[in-house]
């Protein structure tokens, strides 16, 4: 039995892990917080790494402890466990995170330059087919995915990235504006909501076990090890998303006089990218969008793959789901980005809150010792208001309902569930608390 790995074999999972987090909208959100915010950034920034680096890592470790995201759910009920867990494995699998993998690079860094008698709706056909046969292909031997993504293709985007980066900073064009929108009043908490738009947290929750299992095939079994070896691996790979979040901050921040009537991050990497390269620039950016939403794009197949092929108790392989995922995936990307945008957001509303608040739960329970009931209450209180508030979002009001809920504290800001979620972990507590004095004293008057 083996309990250590070695330094390389440590590194190649923390890329991969970084890799597995990064793709399509940790590229474009960064930039157009960065342009938004200003000279508001540094702060921004940090509220969006709580949210898009802090609790990934948490999730990713929560989950790794509890042996998968079924475990840590049934916690609440297994109808929770059931309806929460396929949600996110559809949510972040072939429903929206992997079509937008997909199809962000195509419609950002390909289609834009297109010639003018060339059919769109058929080119995206045709690269999104050999963007889903290379995943396919990745994803066929899940036991050498750290190899092929920790040695080359994250190193690889990390390289195209780092090269954008030192490119801005020699051209150093410093046209920093004041911060614009929700920036110029709140920059702080706009910055946390922003990070819900990478759906990171929610893909932690898939990662913890495939992080676990790369660990577990350099023949390290003990448990203990395994979990201390996920902590270390997720501190790691957090600190390169921050750094790569930081440097695509800057390049939004500095070029934000240059890119006044852009509407996304990746027009601002763009026009960024011809303004530093010219012609190169353009491949450039192709290239990093690609292996970028490439990576995210492998883990996410693999992951949804075992997760359903357990439910199955293997009674449908590891391999036929990976064909029906990446095969609905490569047919719901070709509806278009935009389609899949509209779709992502009251989906992310209604079920990241609920993943944050399972993710803090597990982690503290060892200290609280959370009964039953606590889990249920905070659980269902959040994902009840988060759904109310998923509606609204889409035009759609529940009588009296959407009104009370509306009148929340911080309903302005989208965090409307926070002080509910607060009274929940109170009642619940207390509950506990009641059941121990009734214990206690039933055992006294036994004993006497």
């Amino acid at each position: 039995m083996k309990n250590n790995l070695s330094r390389e074999q440590f590194f190649s999972v923390a890329i991969m892990l970084f890799g597995l987090f990064f793709g399509a909208g940790n590229l474009i959100f960064p930039p157009l917080l960065g342009k938004q915010a200003g000279s508001a950034s540094f702060q921004s920034l940090l509220a969006f790494g709580v949210t898009a680096v802090v609790f990934p890592i948490l999730g990713v470790v929560c989950v790794a402890k509890t042996k998968g995201l079924s475990n840590l759910a049934s916690k609440v009920d297994k109808y929770f466990a059931i309806i929460f867990t396929t949600m996110i494995y559809m949510a972040i699998g072939p429903g929206l995170g992997i079509p937008r993998a997909g199809s962000l690079p195509f419609e950002m860094a390909v289609a834009p330059f297109l010639p003018e008698n060339v059919s769109v709706n058929v080119s995206r056909l045709v690269y999104t087919f050999v963007f889903f046969l290379v995943a396919y292909l990745v994803c066929l031997k899940p036991n050498k995915l750290v190899s092929r993504m920790g040695k080359f293709l994250t190193p690889a985007l990390l390289l195209l990235i780092t090269v954008m980066f030192v490119g801005v900073l020699f051209k150093n064009p410093n046209a920093v504006t004041s911060p614009v929108g929700d920036y110029a009043t709140s920059s702080t908490v706009k910055g946390f909501l922003e990070g819900y738009n990478t759906m990171d947290t929610i893909a932690a929750l898939n990662f913890g076990l495939v992080i676990s299992l790369a660990i577990k095939s350099f023949q390290v079994e003990n448990e203990e090890k395994v979990i201390g070896y996920t902590v270390k691996v997720g501190l790691v790979a957090g600190s390169f998303l921050f750094v790569i979040y930081a440097m695509l901050a800057y390049i939004g921040m500095t070029t934000s006089g240059l890119t006044e009537n852009v509407k996304n991050g990746a027009e601002i990497l763009t026009t960024v990218s011809q303004y530093v390269f010219g012609k190169f620039g353009i491949v450039l950016l192709a290239s990093i969008f690609t292996l970028a939403c490439l990576t995210t794009c492998i883990g996410l197949i693999t992951s949804i793959s075992k997760f359903f092929e357990t439910m199955t108790k293997e009674k449908v392989s590891y391999h036929t789901w990976i064909v029906f995922w990446t095969f609905l995936s490569f047919l719901v990307a070709n509806f278009g980005l935009n389609t899949i945008l509209k779709v992502s957001v009251p989906v992310l509303i209604a079920i990241y809150p609920v993943s944050i608040v399972l993710i803090v739960l597990g982690l503290t329970e060892k200290y609280f010792g959370y009964n039953k009931f606590t889990y249920k209450l905070v659980c269902y209180t959040v994902t009840f208001i988060s759904v109310v508030e998923a509606l609204q979002s889409v035009k759609l009001n529940l009588p009296v309902v959407s009104e009370l809920v509306s009148k929340l504290p911080f309903y302005s800001l989208s965090l409307g569930w926070v002080l509910p979620m607060l009274v929940a972990w109170f009642v619940g507590m207390s509950s506990k608390l009641l059941e121990n004095n009734k214990a206690t004293v039933t055992n006294t008057a036994f004993d006497e």
